[in-house]
C-alpha cells in the first residue's frame, strides 16, 4: 500500500467516526457511555475476530509476549481515551469538547520528537495548527472558561496521541493488525463493562432501542474504522497520521448538518475549508517534495 493510498484509508476511517459522533448522541437518549461502549466494543470484538483467526492462520509470526504487551497498551490507551473523553464532557461545553480532544494532532509530534527521537515532516507543524485553528472554528470559535471537565478532556487528547503512536510500533514487527484490533476492543469492552455494571443501571427495553446505533458503533465506528485505522497507520506516519484522523471533526459537523439539521456556524465553514486545506497540505508537499529530489 502506498503513502497516499494509507491516507485515504485513514480519511475513510474518520469519516465513519464523524458518523459516529450522530450514533452515539443518539444513543445517549437510552444509554449510559460506559453501557453503549461495552456494548459497541464487544460488537466489534465479534465481528474482528473471525478475521483475526484468518490472519493468524496465514502468518509466519506467532504472537510473542511483548506483542500482547504493546496490544494492550494500545487498548487501555483507548479505554483511557474513550473513559475521560465522557467523563469530562458532562462537565464542558461541546465547543471546548471538540477543540481540546483535537490537541492530539499536535501532541502526536510532540511526541514524536521528544520521546521517540524522530523528526516529523516540517509541514506537519504548520498543518497541525490549521487544524487546530479549523476545529476551533468548526465549534463556534469561542471557548468558555476552563474547568476540571476541560482537563478531563486534555488527558482524553493526551491518551488519543499515545494510542496513534503506540499502533504502528505494535504491528510493526509482527505484521498482526487486526489481531491488534481485537485485542484493542476487548480490552475497551471489558474495562467499559465493569464501569457500567457498577455505575449505570441498564434493561433490555434500553437496549432494543439503541440497537440501530450499538451496530453503526460496533460494526462501523469501531470494528470497520478502527481497524482501517491500524491497516493505514503501517504505511504513514503518526504525526501525519493524525491530521487525517483529526478529519472526523469535519464529517461530524457536516453529517450533524444534514442528517440531524444541526446549525453549522457560519465560521464553521472556514474551519472546514481549513482541515481540508491542512489535509491536502499533509498530503501534497511530501509528494511534490519527493518528485523534485527524483528529478534533481
Amino acid at each position: 500500500m502506498s503513502r497516499i493510498q494509507a491516507n485515504l484509508v485513514l480519511l475513510l476511517a474518520a469519516a465513519i467516526w464523524g458518523g459516529g459522533f450522530i450514533a452515539q448522541s443518539q444513543a445517549m437518549e437510552w444509554l449510559g457511555p460506559n453501557w453503549f461502549n461495552a456494548l459497541r466494543f464487544g460488537l466489534a470484538t465479534l465481528a474482528v475476530l473471525p478475521f483475526a483467526i484468518r490472519e493468524a492462520a496465514r502468518s509466519r509470526h506467532s504472537l510473542s509476549r511483548r506483542d500482547w504487551m504493546w496490544f494492550a497498551f494500545v487498548g487501555l490507551s483507548l479505554l483511557a481515551a474513550q473513559t475521560t473523553q465522557q467523563m469530562g464532557i458532562q462537565n464542558t461545553t461541546v465547543t471546548n469538547a471538540s477543540f481540546l480532544t483535537g490537541l492530539y494532532v499536535v501532541l502526536v509530534p510532540l511526541i514524536a520528537v521528544f520521546v521517540l527521537a524522530r523528526r516529523p515532516h516540517w509541514i506537519v507543524w504548520p498543518a497541525a495548527g490549521l487544524t487546530l485553528l479549523g476545529i476551533l472554528l468548526l465549534s463556534g470559535g469561542s471557548l468558555s472558561a476552563l474547568n476540571s471537565g476541560d482537563m478531563l478532556v486534555v488527558l482524553c487528547a493526551v491518551f488519543i496521541a499515545i494510542q496513534i503512536t503506540l499502533t504502528p510500533i505494535a504491528v510493526g514487527e509482527n505484521d498482526r493488525p487486526l489481531a491488534l484490533a481485537v485485542i484493542q476492543f476487548a480490552v475497551c469492552a471489558v474495562g467499559a463493562g465493569m464501569g457500567a455494571l457498577a455505575f449505570e443501571p441498564i434493561d433490555v427495553q434500553s437496549i432494543t432501542s439503541a440497537l440501530p446505533e450499538i451496530l453503526y458503533g460496533g460494526l462501523l465506528s469501531s470494528g470497520l474504522a478502527f481497524s482501517l485505522q491500524i491497516i493505514g497507520q503501517r504505511y504513514t506516519t503518526a504525526s501525519q497520521a493524525a491530521i487525517f484522523l483529526s478529519a472526523e471533526a469535519l464529517f461530524g459537523a457536516l453529517l450533524g448538518a444534514i442528517i440531524l439539521s444541526e446549525t453549522l456556524p457560519t465560521v464553521g465553514y472556514l474551519g472546514c475549508a481549513l482541515i481540508f486545506a491542512a489535509i491536502l497540505m499533509v498530503e501534497l508537499v511530501p509528494e511534490l517534495t519527493r518528485r523534485r529530489l527524483a528529478v534533481n
